[in-house]
């Protein structure tokens, strides 16, 4: 039996990098996994491939668009157990250097489609029976140390981190039998990373920098991610909540 069999998953960001990692993991042990994203072609051959169940278009940022899907996925499904807010951009650029509409737009992504994703399964978790579910929003190691490029990245991932601990709290005392905790990856082999490698204008040489900077001596795979969300969503972690996992290949640990 596999180790979310039977749960229905909703995974953003699905098509690709983190979360394409995250509905292989979660098909594979036993999930009904649908993904939303922007990126359509990515997310349909996703499905194609049998990596998820279904694809939906979705502009996380879109209130109206959230109230819409998760009553599109309960009519169809019956119920959602399993909702990952891993959808996410990131702007390379120090606090100088950063526009306000570049700010914006990663805080809207990042942090604001987090709350929208997080009141949106609270509202169908709560009311379902048996109610209950879990709940992972990915922050990353930089909602808990600076990265001096990263300036609004920084902002919008530590936003992510004390908001999981806030509606964690709120839903254990409301004795809803929802989880929600966060995930803090370090810099992890995807196409947002390599963007970030591609602006050095060397991407061999920006991957062995993140080797070395590691003590683990290597930057994260997508599966390294992965594993531990499946953790979390699964009811291995029963009593697991407000907490923020740490993948980072020992890097924060110095």
């Amino acid at each position: 039996m596999g180790r979310v069999e039977g749960k229905i998953a909703l995974i953003t960001g699905g098509s690709r990098g983190l979360g394409e990692a995250q509905a292989r993991t979660m098909t594979a042990e036993g999930a009904t996994v649908v993904i939303t994203d922007v990126l359509d072609d990515e997310g349909a051959a996703l499905v194609a491939d049998g990596g998820a169940a279904e694809y939906l278009h979705q502009d996380v940022t879109d209130e109206a668009q959230w109230a819409s899907l998760m009553s599109d996925v309960v009519n169809r499904h019956g119920r959602i157990d399993i909702v990952v807010n891993n959808a996410g951009v990131v702007h390379d650029a120090n606090v100088e250097d950063t526009t306000l509409e570049a700010w914006r737009h990663v805080n809207a992504v990042n942090s604001e489609a987090v709350f929208l994703g997080t009141r949106a399964a609270i509202e169908v978790m709560k009311n379902q029976d048996p109610k209950g579910g879990s709940i992972v929003n990915i922050s990353s190691i930089a909602g808990l140390v600076g990265i001096e490029n990263l300036a609004a990245y920084n902002a919008s991932k530590g936003a992510v981190r004390l908001f999981t601990k806030s509606a964690a709290l709120h839903v254990a005392e409301a004795r809803y039998n929802i989880r929600i905790n966060s995930v803090h990856p370090s810099y992890t082999w995807t196409p947002m990373v390599q963007l970030l490698a591609d602006n050095t204008g060397d991407r061999d040489g920006f991957f062995d920098a993140l080797g070395a900077a590691h003590p683990l001596g290597r930057p994260g795979e997508p599966m390294d991610i992965a594993w531990g969300v499946l953790y979390l969503a699964s009811d291995e972690a029963s009593w697991v909540t407000g907490s923020e996992l740490v993948i980072d290949g020992g890097i924060t640990a110095r």
